[in-house]
């Protein structure tokens, strides 16, 4: 009999430096408590932007120490990034990510500094947002709260998703998003959040799970986590990315969207996929290869079509053929299995 996968606890760091200004913060002082009760090690730094003395004989094993490397401080910069397609404006409460997926684009914007941030600032970055809603009035704005990090693998340390949730819920103008791979949100599930928060879950066939996405809840955590999240009346969406063209990937994908059909709660209202094929630069392919010398992820631009992007920058993508397929039997499905959907984009 097949053993069940081991449940993925909660991210504790190895090591945990702190700029000295977080330590004036409630949030900072708390996390500081939290790491000394632990027995991590502590060290101080003058910026959250440069840690340059992490342990480490090699570059490879200088990132997996960084991945494993909590860095508290204050997010000086309130000038929020652009967040197309997925919302109008990035919230910054965490940059870098303790999970090893093989093919994050992290591993590329955020270059020599792979370690993990969070803020302690919440109240002034949501004073900016406020800021931001108040411009575009009266449209929504939507922020998203994850371009950087995934921040739900990092609720049991920062509560930073709890703060920007229940901020959210009254802001008549302003709604919060973000999407993750973890599955601890049972924190989130008692929140007032009016509606106006919508989680979204990174989801994908079991052998893409297995075997490019090291560090991240397992296939069956994340479905169980979404059908919590959708009984607690959130807006709720799923992210199938990236979808990968691998041996048996039908019934794959099938099995995916047939295990979160009988997990949710019949007709959820305003469900939404997006649907991302895989893609790639030289520049990723040259860092992953470097940092996962053993990966299985098919990277061979010799099968692969260059897309041009808006900025003039081009990813290597699957030829039409191959992604056509991809898209149309995910898409049926998703039909089929719920009809009330919406795909809001597929690339």
């Amino acid at each position: 009999m097949e053993r069940p996968p081991a449940r993925l606890e909660s991210f504790v760091p190895e090591l945990v430096y702190f700029e000295p200004d977080a330590l004036s913060y409630p949030k900072g002082k708390r996390i500081h408590e939290w790491a000394v009760q632990q027995g991590l090690p502590v060290r101080m730094t003058t910026s959250h932007n440069r840690i340059t003395d992490l342990p480490g004989e090699s570059e490879l094993e200088k990132y997996r120490i960084a991945k494993r490397t909590l860095v508290v401080g204050l997010r000086k910069t309130l000038k929020f990034d652009t967040s197309k397609p997925s919302a109008e404006y990035a919230i910054p409460i965490a940059t870098g990510c303790m999970a090893h997926c093989h093919y994050c684009y992290l591993q590329t914007t955020l270059g020599a500094k792979p370690y993990v941030r969070v803020y302690v600032n919440t109240e002034e970055i949501m004073d900016a947002a406020r800021g931001y809603i108040a411009e575009r009035a009266p449209q929504i704005t939507r922020f998203e709260a994850a371009c950087t990090s995934d921040p739900v693998g990092l609720e049991p340390i920062s509560g930073s998703l709890a703060e920007l949730i229940e901020f959210m819920a009254d802001q008549e103008l302003g709604r919060l998003r973000f999407v993750t791979k973890f599955h601890h949100v049972d924190s989130l599930l008692g929140l007032r959040h009016n509606g106006h928060t919508r989680i979204r879950f990174s989801v994908n066939a079991r052998y893409v799970i297995k075997n490019f996405e090291p560090a991240t809840s397992s296939f069956e955590q994340r479905i169980e986590a979404a059908g919590k999240v959708a009984r607690a009346g959130y807006p709720i969406g799923f992210l199938i990315a990236p979808i990968i063209w691998h041996d048996g990937w039908e019934e794959g994908y099938a099995e995916l969207l047939d295990r979160l059909a009988k997990a949710l709660p019949s007709g959820v209202p305003d469900l939404t996929f997006e649907l991302i094929q895989h893609r790639f630069t030289k520049t990723a392919k040259n860092t992953i290869e470097k940092r996962y010398p053993k990966t299985k992820l098919e990277m061979d631009i010799e099968k692969r079509k260059y897309k041009w992007g808006r900025w003039g920058q081009g990813k290597y993508v699957y030829p039409d053929e191959q992604a056509d397929a991809l898209r149309m039997f995910i898409s049926e499905r998703i039909f089929d299995r719920f009809p009330q959907a919406t795909i809001d984009y597929f690339t």
